[in-house]
């Protein structure tokens, strides 16, 4: 079984948590029929964009499945989980309120980036009001989400900046259900 990432626009489907919930259960029926499960779904807090994890051996599969429930697809790739274990998010005793995206450079590998990452990391001990939670960096190394409990978008940006850590874009979020 392979992670995948699932980015969707979802203002069309949702735009309020009863909505969202509603996907949400049509997503589920039509994944219980196929070898696939939700992991964690995260939405900014506008309802804009949607942020999915899936545990899957079929690619092909849950595409399908996202289409039958619904759900567009604006990017789905295979990812790595990193900073925590897949049993621990799969018990989502977490809270994450901001995710970080940062578009790689080119020729980093991920090996690079995993040495870089055990490198700097002790540095977020010097933003003690931001928890670093977890981070999915797709296996084809063009982009990482990295997931974080912050009191603010500035905290977020001095925590990334504590870690020499880039970011392209960052995105309030709730947690989805």
């Amino acid at each position: 079984m392979s992670l995948y990432l699932v980015e969707s626009a979802l203002a069309a489907v949702a735009k309020d948590k009863e909505s969202l919930e509603s996907k949400l259960a049509a997503l589920r029926e039509e994944l219980a029929t196929r070898e696939a499960s939700l992991i964690e779904v995260q939405v900014s807090k506008d309802f804009s964009r949607a942020f999915f994890i899936f545990e899957t051996s079929g690619r092909d599969s849950l595409l399908e499945g996202l289409r039958q429930a619904g759900i567009p697809v604006v990017l789905s790739k295979p990812v790595r989980l990193i900073g925590q274990e897949l049993e621990q998010v799969k018990e989502q005793s977490e809270t994450v309120n901001y995710l970080v995206e940062w578009n790689l450079p080119e020729h980093l590998t991920m090996e690079q980036y995993l040495e870089r990452k055990k490198t700097n990391s002790a540095h977020y001990a010097e933003v003690p009001e931001v928890a670093f939670s977890r981070t999915y960096v797709c296996e084809d190394m063009t982009k990482c989400l990295c997931f974080y409990d912050a009191p603010g978008e500035a905290a977020v940006k001095k925590a990334r900046a504590a870690v020499k850590a880039p970011i392209d874009s960052i995105t309030e979020i709730i947690s989805g259900t």
